[in-house]
């Protein structure tokens, strides 16, 4: 059945929350199929999943049902029920399988679980879900951390990579990947250094840092050369603030979401010092 978003009004996230919940209840991987089975057997019918199961998945099924035709019954609906309550649930897990180190043997998966996962292994709806859950609790502290932004504006062009750089920076910031924000600020300062200063103090930098000069190299240099690049002089200042975040981020831990604000805003205001035309 497909859903609609009324139009001309605000996005209310609290709806989307529980559209994506109703499309749970509706459409989690092996509720019907659960149901269908135990169905099947309520209505005398069970011969009917010869044609759809493998012989042997067939002959043991068969036998726990003829063993106990209301046990079995009463577990294939439990497994529905199971299914259908724990999708999202079991979405997120899924998707944090992915993200994270899983050692070997440490859980034993439900039953149910086990069988939504290989009824959804081409589907994808675990991870579509999880995708959907996550994204739509990011939305308001998104915004919130977007509003107190305000546009990066200059008066000369870097480069694309070095809009890139900033576009994934900030997107980071947005989306509380506090730690990878702060890494790409330091990128994209040495991205727009690089493009700004002369040619022939590039070269010279090139061959005394072998190719491999670091935001801190640069930043040293523009320090002895601060006339000859023509850089404001409150420049230094605030991006060896960005480049000391930024070394915190890849050598001593996980950064503060006020860490990641702070290198983020410094970094664009210094782009603004760097590219004032």
């Amino acid at each position: 059945m497909t859903q609609t978003i009324p139009t001309g009004t605000a996005i209310e996230i609290d709806q989307l929350h529980a559209l994506l919940l109703r499309m749970a209840d509706q459409n989690a991987p092996g509720r019907e199929f659960s149901m269908a089975i135990a169905e099947l057997a309520r209505t005398g019918r069970f011969e009917h999943l010869r044609t759809v199961l493998p012989p042997v998945v067939y002959d043991e099924m068969w036998l726990r049902y003829q063993s106990n035709p209301g046990a079995f019954i009463g577990e294939w609906e439990h497994l529905a029920h199971e299914m259908q309550q724990g999708f999202i649930q079991h979405a997120r897990q899924r998707l944090t399988s992915l993200t994270r180190l899983q050692l070997a043997g440490s859980a034993l998966t439900p039953a149910w679980q086990s069988i939504q996962r290989a009824l959804d292994s081409r589907q994808n709806d675990l991870l579509r879900a999880a995708m959907a859950a996550e994204m739509l609790d990011l939305i308001e502290p998104a915004v919130a951390r977007a509003n107190h932004l305000r546009e990066c504006v200059v008066g000369a062009p870097s480069s694309e990579e070095a809009d890139r750089y900033l576009d994934e920076a900030t997107r980071c910031y947005f989306f509380a990947l506090f730690t990878a924000c702060a890494v790409m600020c330091r990128s994209v300062l040495e991205e727009a250094i690089k493009q700004r200063l002369p040619e022939s103090m590039m070269t010279l930098i090139r061959s005394r840092y072998r190719n491999a000069a670091t935001l801190g190299n640069l930043l040293h240099e523009i320090n002895n050369n601060l006339r000859a690049t023509g850089i404001a002089a409150e420049f230094p200042r605030l991006a060896n603030h960005v480049n000391d975040i930024g070394k915190k981020a890849v050598h001593q831990g996980l950064l503060t979401e006020d860490e990641a604000r702070a290198c983020l805003q410094h970094a664009r205001e210094a782009l603004e010092m760097l590219l004032a035309g």
